[in-house]
């Protein structure tokens, strides 16, 4: 990125936990923000630029917004770093056309929490209520369900955590494979290839659309049983394999899946971060995950009945108390299943917010902050 990114933002807010007023003294200090990338990037195809996030290589590239910190927020960010992530306007606003949560919530944080705004993001921020539709259904839950299957990995994880890596003879399979590797994955690459053949060309949807019909799909996939194996297997005889090739394959694809498995145990295991290691060993899962599942189907419920996305949460005391471990996990399910289903049927009914975003009002509306910054 060869530009000054400080004088080409637009618009730069808190997120994260300080945004939703979950934070504690010592929470990481999180920052969403939008800028107007030169024209050259724009018009050209040698420089590209769709957004800047923090990490150990680009963490530089944040520190210009270090002095719109309040001084206990720099305070952390000087012992750690400055967390987040500032996009390109089209990308944000395409984003934020999709009902992508995280983005939502720099539209719509408190107004104490824009640390930097100009006139362009004012426009954005004006524009908010533009943004929002039934899609939130889908992307909102779509994470809540994300933050659920976490939780449940990291339970199995620590009630019965995999003492040994898997091994080839568990499987019925012999300590070397009878097939030369490139025939093997040559094989299983076909299968593959006839089984994306069959899905749905998702290039045109947008995220929300993706979401819902993904969804439909495993569910009339669930109705007439037809499991990924089950898949798997119709794939590989329409491609004209014979049985005990098809099973030989099939073993060694169950191999390496338990070796995956093994090899995203041992990261999780090595990455953890001490805190969370000390919830999830106090109560018997991962609350903070279970805190924002939440706090993202509450939102959603929100949306779906007043059209209103409140970032600072007014149940944060709550929030925080599940975090903490008022509610056991099997509290957590049952809310979260009963939720879902309430969820399904307030985004058929939902009249308050339209079913998309006025598309054409928006790209309009892009067009005049670009301008701005010809």
């Amino acid at each position: 990125m060869e530009f000054n990114l400080r004088e080409r933002t637009i618009l730069l807010t808190m997120a994260g936990s300080h945004a939703y007023g979950t934070n504690g003294p010592t929470s990481d200090v999180d920052v969403k923000g939008v800028c107007v990338p030169p024209q050259h990037y724009r018009d050209g195809f040698v420089h590209h630029f769709e957004q800047v996030e923090s990490s150990h290589e680009t963490s530089g590239e944040l520190a210009v917004f270090h002095d719109l910190l309040r001084p206990a927020e720099r305070a952390i960010v000087e012992a750690t770093k400055l967390d987040g992530c500032v996009f390109d306007v089209r990308k944000f606003m395409s984003l934020a056309a999709d009902a992508n949560p995280n983005i939502l919530d720099c539209l719509f944080c408190a107004d104490e929490d824009v640390l930097y705004v100009t006139e362009a993001g004012r426009m954005l921020r004006d524009a908010r209520q533009a943004f929002i539709s039934t899609k939130a259904m889908y992307t909102f839950r779509g994470y809540a369900i994300s933050q659920l299957k976490r939780i449940e990995t990291h339970r199995k994880w620590l009630l019965n955590p995999p003492l040994v890596a898997p091994t080839r003879e568990e499987f019925g399979l012999p300590n070397r494979t009878v097939i030369p590797a490139d025939q093997l994955m040559a094989a299983q690459d076909a299968i593959q290839k006839r089984i994306d053949s069959w899905e749905i060309d998702f290039h045109d949807l947008d995220e929300a659309a993706k979401i819902h019909i993904r969804e439909q799909i495993a569910a009339f996939l669930s109705d007439f049983q037809l499991h990924e194996d089950k898949r798997w297997a119709a794939a590989a005889r329409s491609i004209g394999y014979d049985e005990n090739f098809i099973a030989l394959l099939d073993r060694e694809r169950h191999y390496k899946a338990a070796m995956d498995n093994w090899a995203r145990y041992l990261k999780w295991k090595a990455e953890r971060n001490p805190a969370r290691a000390a919830l999830e060993a106090k109560h018997g899962f991962d609350s903070k995950h279970g805190m924002h599942l939440v706090r993202l189907m509450t939102m959603c419920r929100e949306i779906l009945t007043t059209g209103e996305v409140n970032v600072r949460r007014p149940d944060a005391a709550f929030l925080l108390s599940i975090r903490d471990g008022a509610w056991d996990y099997d509290r957590l399910m049952t809310w979260a299943k009963a939720q879902d289903e309430e969820l399904l049927v307030l985004g058929k009914v939902c009249t308050v917010i339209p079913r998309r975003p006025n598309r054409e009002f928006l790209d309009d509306l892009c067009c005049r902050i670009v301008a701005l910054y010809r």
